[in-house]
């Protein structure tokens, strides 16, 4: 028979205790259309670094709108066939070159930005190296005039059509059309 073993209680007891190196628990990330995001916004602006970049010894040709024009489309066509999402929320960006070496990109929105985010950066390192011109700026800046998109109801569709032939005012009178 095994005896069981005594342990005397008045010797106090050494207990080894493990601890973590890493947090148990999955880092909590927010998207950035929470409320959280949005509060915690200031903390984040505080916390970027400035990075200087010597752009003295790198090339700085000409370009023309037409250059900027031409590869803008370039990039839409291939987003319209690789990827639909991105195409849809950027394809109503405006790009304009505001000075001789600096691009103004209008947008609608702030959630259209975060999409062009995605793709804005790819985008123009490959217009710099295109144009061989590095010391481009960029500024953004919300488009107020396009944000408003007009969605055209049968009433309008008519009313339009009605400024153009009159006589169709008079059938709408007469037939009392159900354009809702």
């Amino acid at each position: 028979m095994v005896q069981p073993q005594t342990q005397d209680i008045t010797k106090p007891q050494e207990v080894e205790i493990k601890k973590t190196t890493k947090p148990l628990t999955k880092k909590v990330f927010s998207s950035e259309f929470s409320i959280n995001a949005l509060l915690n916004k200031e903390d984040k602006a505080e916390e970027e670094e400035t990075v200087v970049v010597k752009t003295e010894a790198l090339p700085q040709n000409h370009f023309t709108e037409t250059d900027l024009q031409a590869e803008w489309n370039l990039l839409l066509k291939q987003l319209q066939k690789k990827d639909t999402f991105v195409f849809n929320a950027i394809k109503s960006f405006k790009l304009v070159k505001s000075a001789e070496n600096q691009i103004t990109v209008f947008f609608p929105s702030d959630s259209a930005k975060v999409e062009f985010d995605k793709v804005g950066r790819e985008f123009f390192n490959h217009f710099k190296t295109k144009v061989h011109n590095f010391s481009i700026e960029i500024i953004y800046q919300r488009d107020v005039e396009n944000l408003k998109i007009e969605v055209m109801t049968k009433r309008k569709i008519f009313e339009k059509f009605a400024e153009k032939n009159p006589l169709l005012k008079d059938l709408d009178d007469l037939m009392r059309f159900d354009l809702t």
